[in-house]
């Protein structure tokens, strides 16, 4: 007679594994916006956690197309072969991306550079703008728990309202995976899929189904300068200043996001089995290692998720 400690036995042939768990978790979440809101949509950088959140939205909805389009906030800081890498994947699934330009709205006179050089805190005005502008009610994000301390507050609904900034005060309980994505008109939910999964899951579960990664994850070579304990790649944005010299060296990307505050790890990690050793026995965070713009400040992240950032 089988009973409920049978069916939940984690020996039981019919129990899911821990990746398994997590995969049929953000897949469920992408089904329930579709079937609940009118125009989500998926911010793809071509970083890891938005090429496995694009992996799993092509699997929730495969054999059909994704019914979301894709939404990348262009810096123009980016590093080359993420940018060939996102292309070349919304051209491999015919998949359709809105590019809100940073550059542009320097540009325009809409944003000014900051004198420290780095664009990742003038993202917000050009999301905000593109979800006003087409209207998306939902926005998937790559944002998990374990990576920062405002981002482990947020649930995976997280309402923002009509000037897309985020009320911690306002967040909804999910209590058994219900989720409640109400929201008044003007307004919008960001989505995280991921928000249950460690770094060392994401890792995991790339080398489980195979999925292709950026080389810059990987160890390699390449030209860097020292600036506040982490190596940076030099470029257009500013750096190196005088007394920064460049040298060469071995690293490889925990994160990417804009160059200018996106550091690099010293490290020999040209696998994924290798990478993934490598993250198992680090005691650092991703982004507490290597993101110079979550140093501006003890509540830099939670300031700029208030402001309508990720």
């Amino acid at each position: 007679m089988t009973t409920v400690t049978d069916v939940h036995d984690t020996d039981s042939p019919f129990a899911l594994s821990h990746l398994d768990s997590l995969e049929s978790e953000a897949v469920h979440i992408f089904r329930e916006v579709a079937g609940e809101f009118e125009r989500p949509v998926i911010l793809f950088s071509g970083g890891k956690d938005s090429i496995v959140m694009l992996h799993l939205a092509l699997k929730a909805f495969a054999p059909a197309a994704i019914p979301f389009s894709l939404l990348h906030v262009d810096t123009g800081h980016n590093f080359p072969e993420v940018i060939e890498y996102r292309d070349r994947t919304v051209e491999k699934h015919g998949l359709r991306l809105h590019v809100a330009s940073v550059q542009e709205y320097i540009d325009a006179g809409k944003l000014r550079e900051r004198p420290d050089g780095t664009r990742n805190p003038l993202q917000t005005v050009p999301l905000t703008e593109a979800i006003q502008q087409h209207r998306f009610d939902a926005v998937f994000g790559g944002g998990r728990r374990d990576e920062e301390k405002a981002r482990a507050k947020e649930r995976v609904f997280s309402l923002r309202d009509e000037f897309s900034q985020w009320d911690p005060r306002r967040q909804r309980p999910e209590l058994w995976q219900l989720y409640n994505g109400r929201h008044a008109p003007g307004e919008h939910v960001r989505v995280f899929p991921l928000s249950n999964w460690t770094e060392l899951d994401v890792w995991q579960y790339i080398e489980r189904e195979g999925i292709e990664l950026p080389q810059i994850y990987f160890a390699h070579e390449r030209e860097v300068f020292s600036r506040n304990g982490m190596w940076l790649t030099a470029g257009e944005w500013g750096g190196p200043k005088d007394g920064e010299p460049v040298v060469r060296r071995t690293i490889r990307y925990r994160t990417v996001g804009d160059m200018s505050c996106t550091g690099a790890v010293d490290s020999d990690a040209t696998t994924l089995e290798a990478v993934i050793a490598e993250i198992a026995a680090s005691r650092l965070t991703e982004r507490g290692a290597t993101r110079a713009d979550d140093k501006l400040s003890e509540a830099a992240m939670e300031d700029r998720k208030r402001e309508g950032y990720f």
